[in-house]
């Protein structure tokens, strides 16, 4: 589940960041001013200061695409202000710094877990912000000191009646707030490109030629001051998700042969180390608990309210907080791969898969910005040499459109929804891998789920064993247990814990292969071996039919039978049950109540035990017997049926069924890695009632957005209609598109507070 992280540094050279397109871990060195060739698994990675909206991507991907050799190669993270460049790619830093440059943003080597919560450039604008405002309020007051007319300050800030003085503050404010808008603009006009800086531009400058110049100087101000806000408010969704980062510990108690703990840094430790926590202290690593009792908070990373009891044997993750007890822990990953670490990373790279939203108003936003400088430069013409009406006037009206048309509002409302509804659902303990899948939970219209591990506890335990043909009890579970020690499935953990509560140790076992779905079969001291579910044994056509009576009568009670064997005879039958997860039936009918019209288990399981199971949970439909290509034949007909289907599993052999599925959603805290690649989202506290939450959860976001772009949209209607009928000013018009900024803003990030669903 997790990106390894790779490191290569020759000497004496400058160090640039490497990655994939979409998780850049590590560094990789290049000599300054040379070319550099990376693999196709490789490439840069920088840290784009300016970068806040979709309109600065667009930019991005017109200046640094041509010189990679395509926009495709290119992928962003507005939240953490990350360009990454996938390979294979040949070009130098020194090339890709000066080719963002040009549009006024600032490119340097990205460095993960280096960056500052607020980049220089987010500074240098506030500051130059607030100066703006200043220099508005020393030139007006300028004005009216030195004109002695409130209203002639107000009114008739022209170049005839404003004083030297006023003008000089007026001009000096422009240039502040215009300081990056400029630069921007400039280079919009160079590519044919308008966009919201070259209208803001030119509004400013059509207000400085017709004498304006206290509307030319408070325009400047606000934009700049809009700009400010849309770099706070991705900043503030940033620091949502970078408190992630301080959730574990930098170092770790380690104990040594004589029991001695020595504090060294937890990026140092190897997996088997020991390490100690001591009581209220947050764990550092990953790890399996070798020693002590405690209770220990998990909520940081599964979203569980209450805490877990912990002890010998129970794992433990990075991030958590123990409680009253000692822990003795022995660590199984590096820090870099702890699923904090591995959620961090995911959540990081999350904003880079676009929701359908997002598509939509980027690619709205492209089209309307072109189309609105028509309109203005029509309207700045046609009434006065159709109708002959005032050059001035409609000249006047025309800036005024260019200013309320400015598409900031409607660009910044989603990402910073979307960004916002990502933090709060990783909090929940529901991580959503991007806001490409944020979305889809809201009109699921199916739902499939495994059953092992799913719908059931996911630990079932052995009930009885028959060992057959003169073969003893112990002699029958050695072997199965030989066999079952290369499987991570749940059914195997079941015989390996049986056996081991009895003191039989599995054998080594060579050559063994896995059939998912059926079984499998190995070598055991020179013999072969096989084990497998009640189907695979009817597949040999080695059942008698004394075996199969006894194995329908372990069905009939809801149990799951494995057989054992070789080429000559059945060896015995081992019958094992799970149980069903207590939030099941309750998640269930939740779902039902929420909109989904279907609920089906799939299973590999017998018809009997999948009936029993389906019963208790309450699902729609059982089909049982199932391999994964089985599994995935089942999700294709959902969803041409239904459009919109989920997959829920934990297993390996339910990840081509996952990823087939409209949506794949992962039991992240006992999942396989491989179903948690898979999947869109991981539930990380395997709690079934985030099903019903993440519905509402992904309901309420599209709410908020759609909010969000409707106010928007309505705030620029108005406002052209104000235009129209000769009812609107420059700054008014620039007032109203800030304040707009603010409330989408201030509803986006509504997001990160729980909604009633997660609070329950």
């Amino acid at each position: 589940m997790a990106d390894k992280f790779i490191e290569d540094k020759p000497r004496g050279n400058r160090a640039i960041s490497t990655g994939t397109a979409e998780a850049c871990c590590g560094t990789v060195s290049a000599p300054s001013g040379t070319e550099v060739s990376h693999d196709a698994n490789q490439g840069f990675s920088f840290k784009i200061q300016g970068m806040d909206c979709a309109e600065e991507v667009v930019t991005l991907r017109k200046a640094v695409g041509p010189l990679v050799g395509g926009e495709e190669r290119l992928s962003f993270d507005i939240l953490n202000g990350r360009m990454s460049l996938s390979g294979p790619v040949k070009v130098t830093a020194e090339d890709i710094e000066r080719a963002v440059a040009r549009t006024g943003m600032r490119a340097e080597p990205y460095q993960a877990g280096t960056q500052p919560v607020t980049d220089n450039h987010q500074k240098v604008q506030t500051i130059l912000t607030i100066a703006s405002g200043i220099c508005v309020v020393i030139g007006f007051g300028l004005h009216v000191a030195l004109t002695g007319s409130f209203s002639a300050a107000l009114k008739e800030g022209s170049a005839a009646n404003a004083p030297l003085a006023a003008i000089t503050a007026y001009l000096l404010a422009i240039a502040l707030g215009g300081r990056f808008v400029v630069v921007k603009a400039w280079y919009a006009a160079q590519r044919l490109r308008p966009d919201m800086n070259l209208l803001m531009t030119i509004a400013v400058a059509g207000a400085i030629g017709i004498g304006d110049w206290l509307e030319a100087a408070t325009v400047a101000f606000l934009f700049s001051l809009s700009l400010t806000l849309e770099a706070w408010s991705v900043g503030r969704a940033r620091r949502a998700i970078e408190t992630l980062l301080d959730l574990a510990p930098a170092t770790v108690h380690v104990m040594d042969d004589r029991g001695v703990a020595t504090e060294v840094p937890a990026a140092t430790v190897p997996p088997g180390a020991r390490f100690l926590v001591k009581p209220g202290d947050r764990i550092a690593l990953d790890g399996k608990v070798v020693s002590g009792r405690s209770s220990v908070n998990q909520a940081p990373i599964t979203g569980e309210s209450t805490p877990v009891a912990k002890e010998q044997g129970l794992d433990v993750f990075a991030g958590t907080i123990n409680g009253a007890g000692a822990l003795e822990i022995e660590s199984t990953k590096h820090a870099q791969d702890t699923t904090l670490a591995q959620i961090i990373r995911m959540v990081e790279t999350a904003q880079s898969r676009r929701s359908l939203s997002e598509q939509w108003v980027e690619k709205f936003a492209r089209y309307y910005t072109p189309v609105v400088i028509v309109l203005a430069v029509a309207v700045a013409l046609l009434p006065p040499v159709v109708l002959g009406a005032s050059w001035e006037t409609w000249f006047y009206s025309a800036l005024v459109l260019l200013v309320i048309a400015c598409p900031c509002a409607l660009v910044i409302s989603t990402p910073v929804s979307i960004v916002a509804a990502l933090a709060s659902a990783a909090r929940a303990g529901v991580l959503i891998k991007g806001g490409a899948y944020l979305e889809i939970p809201a009109k699921l219209k199916a739902i499939a789920f495994d059953k092992t591990g799913t719908l059931t506890v996911g630990r079932p335990t052995v009930l009885a064993v028959t060992p057959l043909n003169d073969h003893s009890e112990a002699d029958l579970l050695a072997r199965a247990a030989s066999l079952e020690a290369r499987s991570t499935h749940p059914l195997a953990r079941a015989v390996l814990e049986y056996s081991a509560a009895r003191g039989i140790a599995p054998l080594p076992a060579q050559n063994v292969e896995i059939f998912p779905g059926k079984g499998l079969r190995g070598t055991l001291d020179g013999r072969d071996f096989w084990l497998g579910s009640h189907r695979y044994l009817e597949e040999r056509a080695q059942e008698t039919p004394q075996i199969h009576d006894q194995a329908e009568a372990y069905e009939r009670d809801g149990q799951t039978v494995v057989a054992i064997g070789n080429d000559g005879h059945v060896c015995g039958l081992i019958a094992i049950a799970d149980s069903i997860r207590p939030e099941a039936p309750q998640a269930v009918a939740a779902l039902r109540a929420a909109g989904v019209m279907r609920l089906v288990m799939l299973t590999g399981d017998n018809k009997t035990t999948a009936q029993k199971i389906a019963a208790q949970s309450g699902v729609d439909e059982a089909r049982s017997e199932l391999l994964p290509a089985d599994k995935v034949a089942t999700i294709e007909k959902l969803v041409a049926e239904y459009g919109s289907v989920a997959m829920v599993g934990d297993g390996i052999n339910d990840a081509p069924a996952m990823a087939t599925a409209s949506l794949g959603i992962a039991m992240g805290a006992a999942g396989s890695d491989a179903a948690i690649e898979a999947a869109d989202i991981a539930l990380m506290s395997d709690d079934l009632s985030k099903l019903p939450w993440l519905i509402a959860h992904s309901r309420r976001a599209l709410r908020i957005i759609r909010q969000n772009v409707a106010f928007a949209l309505g705030v620029k209607a108005i406002f052209m209609v104000l235009t129209a009928i000769g009812l609107a000013s420059l700054w008014g018009a620039i007032a109203a598109d800030v304040g707009a900024s603010l409330l989408v803003v201030a509803n986006g990030l509504r997001l990160l507070r729980p909604s009633r669903w997660a609070q329950a």
